[in-house]
This record gives C-alpha cells, structure tokens and sequence, in this order.
C-alpha cells in the first residue's frame, strides 16, 4: 500500500485532476495537508554480471536512479521542484481510476539517522550497515472519490491514507557489469499502522505488512540511467479491508448487497520505472505497474471489481540547490 502504487510518483501534489467538485476550503485543506505531509513522504542489463559484490554505496538503501552516479557522495541536502502526472486506480481492485497532476518544491536531508525525501520517504535509522538497515519510517497515498456510477456511488470517499511503522531492509547482492553499469538487488519487509484522514480527524485502519524484492541498476542504455524492477505483496488487517470492501446496511443497493469484509491478503504488484537525464540538475521519470489481486481475502465483496489493475505516470525532478557538505552515505 505504500505511496499507493510503487511507481514513480512525485508526491509534489497541486492539483487532482478528480476533485473539481469539491468546495475550495477543501482543496486548500488537502494541498495544506499535503505539504505538511511532504516533508515526510517525499519521492523522489544487457551483459554478464560479476559476482563480486560491487563498491555502490554504504546504505543499503541508496538510489540508484538519481542524480549522483555510484562512486559519487550525494549532498547533505538539496531543494528543488518536482512534478508529474500518474493514473493509479482508485483503491485495489477498483475499476475506476484516479488521474492526478502534480508539482511542488520539494527537499531532501541525507542525515545519519533523520532522512526526509527520496528513495525510502521519512525515515528515522536505528540500525544500519553496508548491507543492513532498521527504520521508522512514513509515506502516504492519495485519496479517491465515491463518484456518480461507480461502485462506491453514494458511500463515504476514501480519505487521503499515510502510513507509519518500522522497516527492515536487506541488500542481497551488488553487481558490476562487464559492459558497463552497476545494479542492486535488495528486499525490504514493512509492518506498518495506517491511517486516513479527512484534514479535520485522523481515524485508524489497521495495520499492512507488505515484503518487496526490488532491482536497481544504473548504466542502463547511458551511464546515467536509472532501472527499476520491483515485486511486493500486501496482507493486512480486517480494518483495513473493511475501508475498502465492506458493505454496512445503510448503503445496500440493489446492485449492492451487504458484505462484511475479512482480514488477510490484498494483493501483488510488479513495478518498473526508468529515470533518465535531462538536463544538468533535471531528470525525467517513467513509470508503469499491474496490480494482480487473484486470491485476495475479500473477491466476493461488491466493491471488489478487477483481478488485475495497471498504473502508470511521468514525472521530473529539478535540483534548484544543494549543499557543499556530503553526506556520510
């Protein structure tokens, strides 16, 4: 569930191209909740492999697909502004998509244990070494809406959704490439407690575990592009099923009977996305994922819809500034 779906998703957010017909007091409630949230959540192979592990970087959770190349120390800080545009679908297993524009400033402090920004969100470190890390960390995913002809049509919206809890993550393997390039396999496991909101109360929905296993490589195509191909799976409690499939009485329709939604899995992604250098200080971003829900503990709910649901987004990054000082990892 983290960041909604894990493709690129520049968390810079102006404006959902779904809520024209919201008042303006709560569009500006959500862009200022966003922005407050933003300082936690912000997002950022063609020859043999060696097997010698590969000198990348002493975190395990280094980004390959930024602007610094592998042998380069990253700035202690940096601001600029990112953007985008993404189409995720309105929560799993919906048939209806939410498409969302976005741009804002951003930042990102690579300290040795607050991190804000980039690859990871907001993190506190408790424990780290080259190939190991224990974090608390926060991300958030967007909101959607109980539109007009859509399953959900006349129950409560699904409010904006953030998540804290610690993580895990393990590097497994560094690569170098014979023709060129470096890569990384790494998996992270998340236990997370989530929440949503309405930008006047914060209400509880349970808890996720989510395990993923990503590969990053840089050098692909040119020396500076960026790979990535993740797998994760979700399970989480009956709360948080009940906030998307559950059916109380006082909303059966005649194409909507009542259901009581149950804990347990919710589904898989596979993503991929590809970062590429525009300009000194820009990157591009391309992104695309298939969210695969056969299995899931709650198929027979009404607002349960499709076994197999795809994202997509474009994005860019600008570096405005950056500090002189490095960072340690």
């Amino acid at each position: 569930m983290d960041k909604q779906h894990d493709i690129y998703q520049p968390e810079y957010g102006i404006h959902s191209l779904s809520e024209d017909g919201h008042s303006k007091e709560r569009i500006l409630k959500k862009l200022n909740f966003i922005m407050c949230l933003l300082a936690f959540a912000l997002g950022s192979a063609s020859s043999r492999a060696d097997a010698n592990d590969a000198d990348v970087s002493d975190s395990p959770n280094r980004n390959l697909t930024g602007f610094e190349g592998l042998n380069e120390q990253q700035p202690l800080w940096e601001v600029g502004v990112g953007g985008g545009m993404v189409e995720v679908p309105n929560y799993p297993a919906s048939g209806e998509t939410n498409s969302v524009a976005l741009a804002l400033p951003y930042v990102i402090y690579r300290g040795d244990i607050f991190r804000l920004g980039g690859q990871g969100g907001a993190r506190a470190v408790f424990f780290e070494k080259s190939d190991f890390e224990v974090d608390l960390s926060v991300s958030g995913a967007l909101s959607a809406e109980s539109e007009a002809g859509s399953a959900r049509e006349g129950m409560p919206e699904l409010d904006f959704m953030f998540e804290i809890g610690p993580q895990l993550i393990y590097k497994i393997k560094d690569y170098t490439f014979s023709g060129g390039g470096k890569a990384r396999l790494n998996a992270r496991m998340q236990a997370r407690a989530v929440f949503s909101t309405d930008f006047g109360r914060i209400d509880s929905r349970g808890y996720v575990f989510e395990p993923t296993i990503r590969y990053q490589q840089r050098g692909v195509f040119l020396p500076d592009t960026g790979f990535s191909l993740a797998a994760r799976m979700t399970w989480g409690t009956e709360k948080l099923h009940d906030y998307f499939y559950q059916v109380s009485p006082e909303y059966v329709t005649a194409l909507r009977p009542a259901y009581d939604a149950r804990g347990g899995y919710l589904g898989a992604e596979i993503s991929t996305s590809l970062a590429f250098p525009i300009a000194k200080n820009l990157r591009g971003f391309l992104g695309a994922s298939v969210q695969l829900h056969h299995g899931s503990a709650n198929e027979g709910s009404p607002l349960y819809e499709e076994d197999i649901t795809y994202s997509f987004g474009v994005g860019f990054v600008w570096r405005a500034y950056q500090s002189e000082a490095k960072s340690n990892w």
